[in-house]
């Protein structure tokens, strides 16, 4: 029988009619209807869709069939071993999935999970640059000069020779690291072992031996697994270079949020820029949100109207690998949670 791929989350028609032509070996099965409501283009939640029982018995014959999944089962993800006994293979539409993976019941031997690694990592780039300059070229005094109409002589600094450090070195810590060398920033990055990163990076180092007050930036990009939650403790954060500015593009549970906020408060830090937080969506009162110094996304630096063509282009070349036997990318790892 045919490979059946089902689509468990929003694509555009023109991607489904790409993937369809591009892997003619396999059936492609897309029920947008019976879909969480994507609001906006990449929105691999979506609002969930109340379906009739004909509707519900239709989507559980698609989960009966599949052998492929493009993202996770959105209705019962962890009883994917009763509803979907013939499945083999998740592509997932993240880049960490250890939540998820958890939330199924995944263990190691399971069937294969392929992440999105590489997919994020230019917009989230992108955003660790917008905030940096953000602060280092002092934007808000401008504008706070612009408001007052106050036409005053000044001067701010550059990103040209500082020093970061990349706490976890893989597709988007060394998107950063490019982008930030581009800019004349010199970038040391850490390691779980002992291995050379070679360029962009000028030093390969693990966090424990690192001096973190030798560095004006410091930018997380590590999974979130049991060794990262509460990695950046009051303690690093503590040691950290007055005035530098810390960037968090894993997740929330990476970082002591309250110790980050007394450490802006009393000025310590001279910022933060995060695309994440602990928890999300972030409670109306939390002290996050008062937070001098700080720029924060609900998490959506990584969404944008690009993403899931380059998700699809990654699905293609992973089925292609799947139908010849290889090594397919991204495969997932239920031991090191990434």
């Amino acid at each position: 029988m045919r490979p059946q791929v089902l689509i468990c989350s929003y694509l555009q028609p023109e991607l489904v009619g790409r993937l369809v032509a591009d892997v003619p070996e396999v059936d492609v099965i897309y029920r947008p209807k019976l879909l969480p409501i994507p609001q906006f283009g990449a929105d691999h939640w979506g609002e969930p869709r109340e379906l009739t029982q004909d509707q519900l018995n239709e989507w559980q014959g698609l989960l009966s069939q599949a052998t492929i999944m493009f993202d996770f089962d959105w209705w019962q993800p962890r009883a994917w071993r009763q509803y979907s006994p013939r499945l083999e293979w998740i592509q997932a539409t993240q880049a960490g999935v250890g939540a998820r993976a958890e939330a199924m019941g995944h263990t190691e031997g399971d069937i294969r999970i392929t992440t999105a690694a590489g997919v994020h990592a230019k917009p989230l780039a992108e955003f660790a640059l917008a905030g940096l300059l953000h602060f280092v070229r002092e934007l808000p005094r401008l504008e706070s000069q612009r408001q007052n109409q106050d036409w005053t002589n000044g001067s701010s600094r550059t990103l040209h020779g500082q020093k970061a450090l990349i706490i976890g070195a893989g597709s988007i810590g060394r998107e950063v690291a490019e982008t930030l060398s581009f800019m004349g920033v010199a970038c040391d990055g850490t390691t779980r072992g002992v291995r050379a990163l070679g360029e962009p990076f000028e030093r390969s180092i693990r966090l424990e031996d690192s001096e973190l007050g030798n560095y004006d930036i410091v930018v997380l990009s590590c999974p979130l697994t049991d060794e990262t939650v509460g990695l950046f403790s009051k303690q690093r954060i503590s040691a950290m270079k007055r005035g530098a500015l810390l960037v968090n593009l894993s997740r929330g549970p990476v970082v002591d949020q309250e110790a980050l906020v007394d450490s802006l408060a009393c000025g310590h830090l001279g910022g933060a820029i995060l695309d994440v937080a602990d928890p999300e969506p972030l409670p109306a009162g939390h002290t996050l949100w008062d937070a001098p110094n700080l720029i924060l996304s609900p998490h959506t630096a990584a969404n944008v109207d690009a993403e899931n063509a380059r998700l699809v282009e990654l699905f293609t070349k992973n089925l292609h690998r799947y139908l010849s036997g290889e090594e397919m990318i991204n495969v997932f790892d239920a031991r090191l949670g990434y």
